[in-house]
């Protein structure tokens, strides 16, 4: 049972690894559009194309005799609530496995939406579908979000229906080591937002964004940035953080029900009648941790979660610069960012989704920081030294991120041009 304070700082204090046994974890959502109307794909589309991939080695994940993912080996496609599909990778041991990962999962998933004639569309927003063209699907669990998310933030249901992100996990190897890792990740949120935009058509027109899906989580219940966040935290406030934070859904069986009366604190306190003042376990407190949507979170490793998806040619370059940054250059970058103001971090990361690289912070663009950054993210690996066949080190995905930056010109920045020429949808569309 997680009945105090201290069993939530256990669990965290879990999650310590020791250096050699660092492991890179990445997750990122595609959507699915039928070829024959251009629209999103339904729960049927999305049930065919589960059980073609099942001939490529997939075990079904079953709720209530719904098929809602599957799994291989540490590897799982899970459903989203518009019927986004998002590949939770395996736990890897570099950049090098990972974008290995990447590249089988996209041979699959290319054969099996040729067969049915979907298209694949890599970007951080829908750029086509209206909110109310979007269809669910049978998970229990977001029919509480979709009636409760919109109460604590007005882009909630967008952000649940019509966003795709990239998500990086990576361990810590103390409680020092998490505390560096946690401000680092959070103070250069407004560069990430900046250099993996790629989310600047929504509803088939110029949203005048460069992240559109930034500015969406930005306003979506439980998201966001928190202020504390830019401070050093340890586990302790961490865990002070979200025990006072109300819960999204409590899972009783194979029920779900809304937590939103309720603070995890309430659930410790045995103070829920309608789960008969239970204690929460340890699933509860996972779940908890996994419905808190901020920019970056805890689990038991760290969760980066402020890219847009990007399509298959840069999907691998998030990674290694945060890869880089994190685990081949941590003092460095931590020496830089300490020495920045917190309400200037929050400044750009509220202008960012819109200015980009024009953003401003600490008397230089976000253009000079990415730059800056992306150097100490190529030392970092170059440090790490982690060699593929070819006896070339982790840096090489690196060369998308360079490009954009050489060029000044983001992934959003191609796809207004591509598309502003003559409106053509199938611009959007991954090839």
């Amino acid at each position: 049972m997680v009945d105090t304070k201290e069993k939530i700082i256990e669990y965290f204090q879990s999650g310590i690894k020791d250096k050699k046994n660092f492991k890179i974890g990445i997750e990122h959502e595609k959507f699915l559009f039928d070829n024959k109307n251009d629209k999103r794909i339904d729960y049927s589309a999305i049930k065919e194309m589960f059980s073609a991939l099942l001939e490529f080695g997939w075990n079904p994940i079953l709720e209530k005799k719904n098929i809602i993912g599957l799994n291989k080996g540490g590897k799982n496609i899970t459903l989203e609530p518009g019927n986004q599909i998002e590949l939770s990778g395996d736990k890897l041991n570099n950049i090098h496995e990972a974008c290995a990962e990447s590249h089988d999962y996209l041979f699959e998933l290319k054969q099996v939406t040729k067969k049915l004639n979907l298209s694949i569309v890599s970007a951080g927003f829908d750029p086509i579908s209206k909110l109310n063209e979007i269809p669910n699907n049978p998970k229990k669990r977001y029919k509480i979000m979709t009636k409760d998310m919109p109460l604590g933030g007005k882009l909630s249901l967008d952000m649940m229906y019509r966003t795709c992100g990239t998500q990086l996990n990576i361990d810590y190897s103390s409680e020092e080591d998490f505390t560096k890792k946690f401000r680092v990740v959070n103070s250069i949120v407004p560069v990430s937002i900046a250099l993996f935009a790629n989310s600047s058509i929504v509803e088939r027109k110029k949203s005048n964004y460069l992240s559109y899906r930034s500015k969406v989580w930005q306003n979506t219940s439980r998201g966001g940035l928190p202020k504390l966040f830019l401070d050093d935290l340890n586990f302790e406030k961490y865990t002070d953080y979200i025990i006072g934070f109300p819960i999204l859904f409590i899972q009783d069986g194979e029920n779900y029900m809304s937590g939103k009366k309720y603070t995890f604190q309430d659930f410790m306190n045995k103070e829920i009648n309608e789960i008969d003042n239970r204690s929460p376990t340890q699933n509860d407190l996972s779940t908890h941790l996994s419905t808190i949507f901020t920019e970056n979170r805890l689990k038991k490793y760290i969760e980066l979660r402020s890219m847009d998806t990007c399509g298959w040619d840069c999907l691998c370059a998030g990674p290694a610069f945060n890869v880089g940054l994190l685990y081949g250059n941590l003092d460095e970058v931590y020496d830089l960012i300490s020495k920045w103001d917190k309400n200037k971090i929050m400044n750009a990361y509220l202008e960012s989704p819109q200015k980009g690289f024009n953003t401003q912070l600490m008397g230089k663009d976000l253009l000079y920081w990415a730059s800056t950054l992306l150097d100490l993210s190529r030392k970092g690996l170059e440090n790490r030294d982690v060699l593929n066949k070819s006896n070339k080190n982790e840096s090489l995905f690196l060369n998308h991120l360079q490009n954009v930056i050489d060029n000044k010109t983001t992934n959003a920045d191609h796809m207004i041009s591509k598309f502003s020429k003559n409106e053509d949808l199938s611009v959007l569309y991954d090839k």
